[in-house]
């Protein structure tokens, strides 16, 4: 049986994801759909597991409420602007920042310094930036990969679904390899004129970018502008908050 101090969750969109994590590494994790996270498979997920206590982010309040209401017997920290972050927020509405992009802010900060930005990869793909201050400043959001493809072939008769891989060439051959060519060499152009964007914008001579997210790999190897790709940034996030939340006896 599997014990750790925290257990983290990291409740996006399409996938939750679970992990033990000492204060000083995270360990085993575990990932399921968020549309079939209930109280059965909740228990299912975490059974074998034992943890003193839970750090929680969420993008899905419904979601976020049932895992609070059926882990209550545990001290639970969930991710906000009013946690204690390590990070500064420069922003206008601090409650409106999605608490996965400020478990990222802080796992950025706390691994690659400032000035910093992270680009998740995900339901959608947003930039969040945290200036040379070590506060975090802004982001962008724009569509997520598969949205964008799946749009393509939902709302045409004869466009295939796709799955995303590196196009053979951005002459497409097939409709299939067309289809490649304009989401990965187009989604690649879209980073760089962001990231480009944002580099100007806060008149910085050094910027760190990172990438996290499931296809952070895919489209990481064609932008030179990113730096790294770091896929549990969200989960370590989550671990050095637990830290600054739950501080030792």
């Amino acid at each position: 049986m599997a014990r750790a101090e925290f257990l983290l969750i990291d409740n996006s969109n399409s996938f939750t994801k679970f992990a033990l994590a000492s204060r000083d590494a995270v360990g085993p994790s575990r990932k399921i759909p968020t549309a079939k996270l209930d109280p059965p498979m909740l228990a299912h997920t975490l059974r074998g597991w034992k943890f003193d206590r839970v750090v929680l982010c969420s993008v899905v309040p419904k979601k976020a409420a049932l895992i609070s209401k059926a882990l209550a017997a545990f001290p639970l920290c969930p991710v906000s602007h009013r946690t204690r972050l390590g990070v500064g927020i420069d922003y206008p509405r601090p409650a409106t920042i999605g608490a996965d992009r400020l478990a990222n802010a802080a796992a950025a900060l706390h691994f690659f310094g400032a000035p910093v930005v992270v680009v998740d990869f995900g339901t959608a793909v947003t930039f969040d930036i945290i200036d040379s201050r070590g506060c975090y400043a802004g982001g962008v959001i724009a569509p997520g990969l598969e949205a964008m493809t799946d749009y393509l072939h939902q709302r045409t008769a004869l466009l295939p679904r796709i799955s995303l891989i590196e196009p053979p060439a951005a002459l497409g051959k097939s409709t299939k390899h067309a289809m490649l060519a304009g989401a990965i060499f187009g989604y690649r152009g879209l980073v760089r004129e962001i990231l480009r964007q944002i580099k100007s914008e806060l008149g910085a001579r050094r910027l760190h970018v990172a990438a996290t997210g499931g296809y952070a790999e895919l489209i990481a190897s064609g932008v030179k502008e990113i730096h790294g790709v770091a896929p549990g940034l969200t989960l370590e996030g989550l671990r050095l908050i637990g830290n600054l939340n739950f501080p030792p006896p």
